[in-house]
């Protein structure tokens, strides 16, 4: 008697154990085309389950999933590439179409190519992606290394410096030779350009100064009417031509309109003062390129050329330099792009009440995209410089000994 009951529940717990493991099977997952998804197992007759073998029960599970034996893996890849395709194939039309309302879309083929070619073989450098930027580069320490070694840039005092990361090393050169650093702060959204000089900065390190937030914190502001005379300017590149010196910019068009304010106020000589780049090797662009070069002849009014190409393993004098222009070309000078910059404004005000006239407005346009940044505005929200006691910072005088030429008269130019 002892011994029936204890089989008895020997049996009765094997029998529920077999229950729960049914019980689990019911809850199976099923895969589809759009991914995992849990279902009941509802079909399953579970009285008649419990006495079924395990092969048998094996062989139910695998029958109950028609959604697994239906899926034609080849065929969704198939489609799915087809799909991508099309909705590729869709945002390029999308994209030319844009880029076609633009000034001068074949510039954003090359922008492109290179933009992407400097991602794939991995010679673009924080921050990334490149795209919509002067892009940074692998090398760009050296390529300020071989500048500093040009004659035209130890004879120079003054010398403006565009504010792009890969330029940061050419900032850091000028400031450690003891010259005077000229840069526009940022899309010229702020104000105008701002100077610095390490001899007006004691105690302050070099590095602190050579970035965006050095700038505002240890820069003079620049007015429209300050007298000074800029020796070189360096300039960033998406690409650039070393025949005729056509450089192609991240095409929001800075680089022209800060040349044109200062050859316009007499701060530079547009027929002499040199213009270099540092730019990678990839970034020089042949006229007779396979895959498109830089046609001079398409070149606009007012776009600045380069007299020298400085990469990090070699220098390029440019030997038929298209010419350069002088002053701001107000016929170019979209609406659009005239209510980006207070400057602008206040430069076309001030002549248009001086001289009694009216100038001219470009034509409309459509403003590229530009990258994505992180907001850096203080907890404010503003981005006043100051003097890092909270004070704002004055101008220098304008007969700083770094700024001062013998010759200033030379280098008036007329409005254009």
């Amino acid at each position: 008697s002892g011994n029936k009951d204890c089989n008895l529940q020997h049996s009765t717990v094997l029998l529920g154990m077999r229950r729960a493991r049914l019980l689990a099977l019911a809850c199976v997952p099923t895969v589809g085309v759009s991914g995992f998804s849990l279902h009941w197992r509802s079909s399953i007759n579970y009285s008649s389950s419990i006495m079924m073998t395990e092969p048998q029960q094996a062989g139910s599970r695998l029958s109950s999933t028609p959604e697994k034996e239906r899926f034609d893996e080849a065929a969704y890849e198939a489609d799915r590439l087809t799909k991508d395709a099309e909705a590729m194939q869709a945002m390029k039309e999308k994209s030319e179409e844009e880029f076609a309302k633009l000034r001068t879309p074949w510039k954003w083929t090359i922008r492109k190519r290179i933009w992407d070619l400097m991602e794939a073989k991995d010679i673009a450098r924080f921050p990334r992606p490149v795209h919509h930027r002067i892009p940074n580069f692998v090398g760009a320490e050296q390529a300020a290394a071989r500048l500093t070694e040009l004659p035209e840039f130890q004879q120079a005092h003054c010398i403006k410096v565009n504010p792009d990361t890969p330029q940061r090393p050419v900032r850091h050169a000028v400031l450690e030779q003891g010259k005077t650093l000229l840069t526009p702060q940022p899309r010229l959204r702020t104000g105008f350009f701002s100077t610095l000089s390490m001899d007006t900065l004691p105690g302050v390190e070099i590095n602190g100064c050579t970035n965006s937030k050095g700038v505002v914190k240890f820069g003079t502001d620049v007015t429209l009417h300050d007298k000074y005379t800029v020796d070189l300017v360096v300039v960033g590149s998406t690409g650039v031509c070393p025949k005729t010196g056509a450089r192609v910019g991240k095409g929001e068009g800075f680089a022209e309109l800060e040349w044109g304010i200062l050859s316009q106020m007499g701060n530079l000589n547009a027929q002499n003062c040199l213009v270099v780049t540092t730019c990678h090797d990839v970034q020089v662009v042949e006229p007779d390129s396979e895959d498109g070069g830089i046609p001079a002849d398409s070149l606009t009014k007012h776009d600045v050329p380069v007299d020298i190409i400085v990469t990090p393993t070699r220098v390029i004098r440019v030997p038929n330099r298209a010419p350069k222009p002088s002053g701001i070309m107000w016929d170019l000078l979209s609406p659009q792009k005239l209510a980006q910059i207070k400057v602008l404004r206040q430069l076309k005000r001030d002549i248009e009440e001086r001289d009694g006239i009216q100038l001219p407005s470009g034509p409309d346009e459509v403003l590229p995209p530009i990258a994505s940044r992180k907001n850096r505005s203080n907890s404010n929200g503003q981005n006043k410089q100051t003097n890092g006691k909270g004070r704002r910072r004055r101008p220098r005088n304008s007969n700083n000994k770094n700024n001062r030429t013998s010759n200033d008269s030379t280098h008036k130019e007329t409005t254009s």
